[in-house]
């Protein structure tokens, strides 16, 4: 009993101190940090945090992910610079640090958040491409079954994760870019006419004063 009462006590000291998230702003352009900072308030600012310290944090943790993934390519774009130098051995290191990166990323903040508003926080640096995209397929294509409803989601959710990953905004679309691409396909495998089907909804948003 007392080596259970130890372990948690030393399990809740771990989870406690794991909660100062610094800042990693040290050698870095202030304007840059500022606006760094800035884009992750707004994406904290939609998560209804009431814990101030927490916000902080979760701000700060989302912060220092822009920060990492900034790292990651500055090295590979130095390393690609030296054409004389292995390549390969270059890649596989910004491979490397990226794999790590992404696990590290979603675990690091579900020490605040739970699995709803982490996927809130993913939406938000990605642009909230899945849920536009998605409810775009399912206000075109009304007729969809449930298990291609599910499979276009799936393929979304599987884009976004590409997308935390890319290093600038462009990038981040073609990731769903790709994808969209790919849903495309299966749609049309599945019988349905895209064209004829983007004309009619086309039609139905203008009938209802909407704009495409």
């Amino acid at each position: 009993m007392k080596k259970i009462l130890i372990l948690s006590l030393l399990f809740i000291s771990g989870w406690m101190s794991a909660q100062a998230v610094d800042l990693n702003k040290e050698n870095r352009d202030p304007e840059y940090v500022k606006s760094i900072v800035g884009r992750s308030q707004k994406i904290v600012d939609k998560l209804g945090l009431t814990d101030a310290k927490i916000a902080e944090d979760v701000r700060n943790v989302i912060a220092n992910r822009y920060f990492e993934l900034n790292d990651i390519y500055e090295v590979r774009d130095a390393k690609v610079k030296k054409v004389k130098e292995s390549g390969l051995t270059g890649e596989a290191k910004n491979e490397a640090a990226l794999y790590r990166s992404h696990f590290a990323f979603p675990a690091n903040l579900s020490l605040f958040l739970d699995e709803k508003q982490i996927e809130a926080v993913k939406d938000g640096m990605t642009y909230g491409v899945v849920k536009v995209t998605y409810d775009s397929h399912l206000d075109m294509i009304p007729t969809l079954k449930e298990e291609e409803k599910a499979q276009i989601y799936a393929w979304l959710i599987e884009a976004r994760e590409f997308a935390l990953d890319a290093e600038n905004s462009n990038k981040k679309h073609a990731a769903f870019g790709k994808y969209k691409g790919r849903i495309n396909n299966y749609l049309a495998k599945r019988g349905y006419d895209l064209k004829k089907e983007r004309e009619e909804w086309y039609k139905r948003i203008k009938a209802r004063g909407g704009s495409i």
